[in-house]
């Protein structure tokens, strides 16, 4: 099985290996191929995203799942969606009605989906600050889990 990453940059793309070794933990022998498909800024929109979802479904080389992350915060203006949860429907809305498509969107940027380890990485870097308020993420690892399984 393999499993496409749509990312917005260096950062998601850094973050793959962690992600590979609590997979490997979680699943053992199922553990899918992954890829990760950069933008280097922000992820395609409309149309744009309904064509790179398609090619990457489709042909030789194909997924068998593709996994869009997001932020809320794009930095376009007006804002390209309101939270989390729209940022997500507008995906689908976009890519249409795909089984394989799975839209995920954070509704601050991918560094705070770190923040749930937020002990750890205070005992790592020897600090006792407190996190940041309303923090909580809801976490793409379980789609893949579910994808697997």
């Amino acid at each position: 099985m393999k499993i496409t990453f749509i990312v917005e940059g260096k950062t998601e793309k850094a973050f793959l290996p962690y992600l590979t070794r609590f997979l490997q933990h979680h699943l053992g022998g199922r553990m899918p191929r992954l890829d990760v498909n950069p933008y280097g800024g922000r992820i395609p929109t409309g149309d744009k995203l309904e064509r790179v979802v398609r090619n990457l479904l489709t042909g030789r080389n194909a997924a068998d799942h593709v996994i869009a992350l997001t932020d809320v915060y794009t930095g376009s203006q007006p804002p390209e969606f309101n939270d989390a949860n729209d940022a997500k429907n507008k995906m689908r809305q976009w890519v249409g009605n795909n089984p394989k498509f799975h839209p995920h969107a954070a509704q601050y940027d991918f560094e705070a989906w770190l923040l749930p380890y937020w002990p750890t990485i205070l005992r790592l870097a020897g600090h006792n600050y407190a996190a940041p308020k309303n923090w909580g993420q809801v976490y793409f690892v379980d789609i893949i889990i579910i994808i697997v399984v």
